[in-house]
């Protein structure tokens, strides 16, 4: 019996997690009061979502080979700091300078971008395969607290202490975890491996077999539906039922969150009963469950059951899909999640960019029920295409 490796803390990982995923997601109820605030519309000011997200895409590709070479919790423990900066810079923001809120969200989703690959690539580092997609599922446990809080503190801190706050809180809450993670790195140092200048090659190799491109496309229509609908949840609800305060919208979105805890303590059930490909099947007729019934939405009561199974749904499709993202490529773990968070966030970007139009010609009902249509088509197609796939 061999002694697992020493290795940071999933505790410590999942503070950084829970930060950049809570900041990412803190928009969505608080969209409609920042649209407000700038004399915007809601397809207008749902810019500074793309404008987090895409470069949060983006910047994978440099994280995931500079985490490789020197150390994973080093570079995480540095992004975080920069982090934090950008994000309490978001609070000074002047009501006439929207341009500079959405660069501010730009550079902190650049630095953001360090922190869950390389944590998905750390753990791929440290947690043999036949346990991993149950640490995985612990540490986006974090995640989904984050989903949970930020919802929640959006809709009070819109409601009673206006939007702004909301930044301070994150912005001296990123110097703590940054802090724990450089006492992590001191900790557990990592051996650097040898130095080589960036290159696009082992990107291009990855995506020359089947396998990759299967994962890595997945999980670009996977975020483009489910976050380019989730976007605008919030803005949906505030402009149904216009008596629903702040506040209150934070707290229903928190059912998203809710739904995905509940499959951290399931998820050891499913991979027994139903195997990967199972399970992506059940995430992607959740999600398209869910969307069809906030599509229709008969009274804002039905919303609650409707975000705890769209919750639910996403961590089930996505905990396979990122499951096998860290077994791509085992010699070079950073750069193989690096690129498949590359393809989940640019998906996240263009589908927030794309819905928005969609919801603005057609109204909310069609946009939701195009999540529904995709995200069911995704399911079907990569289940029947995971059965036949080897995870390396």
């Amino acid at each position: 019996m061999t002694t697992p490796p020493a290795r940071a803390s999933l505790f410590v990982l999942g503070i950084g997690a829970f930060l950049v995923s809570a900041d990412a997601r803190v928009i969505d109820p608080l969209l409609r009061a920042i649209a407000d605030d700038f004399g915007l519309r809601v397809e207008s000011a749902s810019l500074i979502v793309s404008a987090y997200t895409l470069p949060y895409g983006l910047f994978q590709l440099v994280y995931g080979p500079l985490g490789d070479r020197i150390g994973k919790l080093r570079v995480m423990a540095l992004a975080l700091a920069l982090f934090s900066v950008g994000t309490a810079a978001c609070a000074f923001v002047p009501s006439t300078q929207f341009a500079l809120l959405a660069f501010l969200r730009f550079a902190t989703g650049a630095v953001a971008a360090a922190l869950i690959p390389l944590s998905l690539g750390y753990i791929g580092d440290k947690v043999p395969y036949e346990g991993r997609q149950i640490a995985l599922a612990r540490f986006m446990s974090a995640l989904m607290a984050g989903q949970i809080l930020s919802s929640t503190l959006g809709g009070v801190f819109g409601e009673y202490l206006g939007w702004r706050g909301i930044f301070y809180v994150f912005g001296g809450g990123g110097l703590l975890a940054a802090a724990a993670l450089w006492r992590e790195a001191r900790r557990f140092p990592e051996t650097p491996k040898p130095g080589r200048k960036f290159s696009l090659a082992p990107f291009v190799v990855l995506l020359q077999r089947a396998d990759a491109r299967l994962v890595l496309g997945a999980v670009f229509v996977e975020g483009f539906f489910v976050f380019g609908g989730l976007a605008f949840l919030g803005a949906s609800l505030k402009d149904r039922y216009a008596f629903l305060r702040y506040d209150q919208i934070g707290l229903m979105l928190a059912g998203y969150g809710v739904g995905g805890l509940a499959y951290s303590f399931l998820v050891k059930r499913f991979v027994a009963r139903l195997g990967e490909p199972g399970i992506f099947l059940l995430g992607g007729t959740l999600l398209a469950m869910s969307f069809t019934a906030i599509a229709l939405l008969p009274s804002f009561w039905a919303f609650l059951p409707a975000i705890v199974v769209l919750g639910m749904g996403y961590f089930t499709m996505h905990g396979t899909l990122q499951t096998r993202a860290t077994e791509l490529s085992p010699e070079a773990r950073g750069t193989a999640v690096s690129l498949f968070a590359f393809c989940f966030f640019l998906g996240q970007a263009l589908g927030a960019a794309a819905l928005g139009r969609v919801i603005a010609s057609t109204g909310y009902p069609v946009g939701f029920g195009v999540c529904a249509l995709g995200l069911l088509a995704l399911a079907v197609v990569v289940q029947a295409r995971l059965r036949n796939t080897k995870k390396t």
